[in-house]
This record gives structure tokens, C-alpha cells and sequence, in this order.
């Protein structure tokens, strides 16, 4: 899915369902257009489209990333979930695996009795 401003594609995002959850998958805004709405706007059409629990993989280093699913409802879970996580529904590196953090939307949460969270 993506989102237009004055006809140039400015941001993008895909969801994939894998086994019993969605994952968020590429998910790019173009620099300029950043924080001005974009990929917030394109991840609430996404996830309008889903009623699974959804994850999100991303570099522990992107904390710009991080803040934005967390502003937008995503929680991070576990050091320990993560690895469980990524093992399960990505198909990664173990390298890759130690740099990156996984967050979830209040259905996994929900769905994991901690809908209060950790």
C-alpha cells in the first residue's frame, strides 16, 4: 500500500500473514516527507485490512522506528520473546537476529493475556 502527495509516491508498507499473525514488511517513507503524517496514515489503512495480531521486526538501532510504531500503539516485547518471535515467523539470520527488536499491536498483546502489557 502507499500514499501519495501531489502525485509522487511518498511512503510504502506491506503486510504478510504468516501463520497466525501479520507482519508489517517494508515499510518506507521518502526523507522529505517524513514526520508529516505519511506513514501514519499508510500503517492505519494497513492495519484496517487485517484482524490478526501484528508484528513488526526492526534494526534495535532505529530508535526513530521504534518511536514511531510505539506512537502509533506498537508495543516492544521481551529480549527473549523477540528471538522466539523472530525464529517463528521471520526467516533471518542469527546476526541479524541479535541487532533487531520486535514490537506487537494490542492484538497480540490482547491475545497474549497482558492486554495491560508489560
Amino acid at each position: 500500500m502507499g500514499c501519495e502527495k501531489d502525485s509522487d509516491l511518498v511512503g510504502v508498507m506491506g503486510l504478510q500473514d504468516v501463520m497466525d499473525v501479520t507482519l508489517i514488511r517494508h515499510a518506507y517513507v521518502r526523507t522529505a516527507a517524513q514526520n508529516q503524517g505519511f506513514g501514519g496514515k499508510v500503517l492505519a489503512e494497513l492495519l484496517s485490512h487485517t484482524t490478526r495480531p501484528t508484528l513488526v521486526g526492526t534494526w534495535a538501532a532505529a530508535e526513530w522506528a521504534v518511536r514511531f510504531y510505539q506512537r502509533h500503539g506498537f508495543r516492544l516485547v521481551t529480549p527473549a520473546e523477540k528471538d522466539r518471535l523472530l525464529r517463528t515467523y521471520w526467516s533471518i539470520p542469527d546476526r541479524q537476529i541479535e541487532t533487531s527488536v520486535v514490537l506487537a499491536d494490542e492484538r497480540w498483546w490482547a491475545g497474549q493475556g497482558e492486554a495491560g502489557g508489560p
